[in-house]
């Protein structure tokens, strides 16, 4: 598996190279067809090519012709290289109903082009009708097979339930209802290690076994930190979906603020390395992912809001003023005396921004004289 891996990284790579020649006034790179013929020459000459699966080989083609096809389409980056240890993996279609067999109520089989059966363990029931899977190997050394399936949506409650969820680093995510949600971290004793395996890395030989042996080490606690992660997004937003028939979200541009701040040599940076903290503390808390698993399984119910003001308006009057927010947890309204959570008020202001779009109104708030000053336009 770790060969099938090796050769559909080869083959993408090669792809990318050739998109990568093409210049205006150029001949356009070769389509799939063409590179489906270039890899069957290419199998009659090399030996260690043709050993392996040319359903593997073709199916990366197949995947690189999509790639290019959702980049152009301007849904998706351009497609970039694979490196060994980052993006290990192949994937397997025309799957057929006995090419998957259930052993025991953990252990199931599956049918491996050149490989054979290879037993792995069940996670959650193998959808019925499969058609593809995909075998990837993490950083850790881990392999994990995932089958092609969509799943239904949660159905809404149906009781009209709004919600609002403000997105933080000190909380990962507040609701409107008073709920503060933290993602896991790794514990004290494990950060330490962190740390010194990383001072260990940077003094060790490159392509020494014991530089090997730390990066896997440093990959498992990063792995299990990832994994909290994931498990976490998938609970809260399974809650969320279960509990709400409307989930408001900020439409926060995470790329753009997760953006390196060391600048050029003309114009260097500045506070970098605090920068680099905070886009790592951002990358940690979940925010993106928690949003994708929130549109997944409640599809349709989630609407994302203008984030302006919404850490700086009082929920309770309307009023919007920056030093009402006391601290990162303290919120005291500088007009109506309003206190309350920092988080905890942004998240209320986050669900009136759907409510009153629903009732056809704007709310249109001028921060002057720190006085209330909240006009609700006449509805259209």
């Amino acid at each position: 598996m770790r060969q099938h891996c090796a050769h559909a990284r080869h083959v993408w790579n090669l792809a990318v190279e050739q998109h990568g020649h093409w210049k205006p006034g150029r001949k356009s790179a070769p389509g799939y067809l063409e590179q489906c013929r270039q890899l069957t020459a290419a199998r009659r000459e090399f030996g260690w090519l043709r050993e392996g699966s040319q359903t593997v080989q073709q199916q990366a083609l197949r995947d690189f012709d999509e790639a290019m096809r959702n980049f152009f389409a301007g849904t998706h980056r351009r497609p970039r290289w694979r490196k060994v240890g980052r993006s290990e993996g192949f994937r397997i279609v025309a799957v057929k109903a006995d090419h998957v067999r259930r052993l025991n109520r953990r252990v199931a089989q599956v049918r491996v082009p050149k490989v054979g059966w290879v037993r792995f363990r069940l996670s959650r029931p193998v959808p019925a009708g499969v058609k593809s899977y995909r075998i990837a190997l993490d950083s850790a050394g881990r392999w994990h097979i995932a089958f092609a399936a969509i799943p239904d949506p949660i159905p809404a409650p149906g009781t009209g339930g709004v919600v609002g969820i403000d997105r933080g680093v000190a909380v990962s995510a507040a609701l409107s209802t008073g709920e503060l949600l933290d993602v896991l971290r790794l514990s004290p004793g494990r950060r330490r290690r962190l740390l010194g395996l990383q001072r260990r890395l940077a003094r060790a030989q490159r392509g020494s076994n014991r530089r090997a042996r730390v990066k896997l080490a440093i990959a498992e606690l990063r792995i299990r930190e990832a994994d909290a992660r994931k498990d976490w997004c998938h609970k809260v937003s399974t809650d969320l979906a279960r509990r709400f028939d409307v989930i408001c979200v900020e439409d926060l541009k995470i790329a753009n603020m997760t953006r390196s701040a060391r600048g050029t040599i003309e114009a260097p940076g500045r506070n970098i390395q605090q920068k680099a903290s905070l886009n790592r503390e951002i990358a940690a808390s979940g925010w993106g992912l928690l949003v994708r698993r929130l549109e997944q399984k409640a599809r349709g119910r989630v609407e994302k809001v203008d984030p302006a003001f919404t850490s700086q308006r009082c929920s309770a009057c309307g009023h919007v003023d920056r030093e009402s927010r006391k601290s990162q947890a303290r919120f005291r309204c500088t007009a109506c005396g309003f206190t309350a959570n920092a988080d905890v008020n942004a998240a209320c202001n986050i669900a009136v921004g759907h409510t009153v779009t629903a009732r056809r109104g704007l709310a249109v708030v001028r921060p002057v004289n720190r006085e209330p000053q909240l006009e609700l336009l006449e509805r259209a």
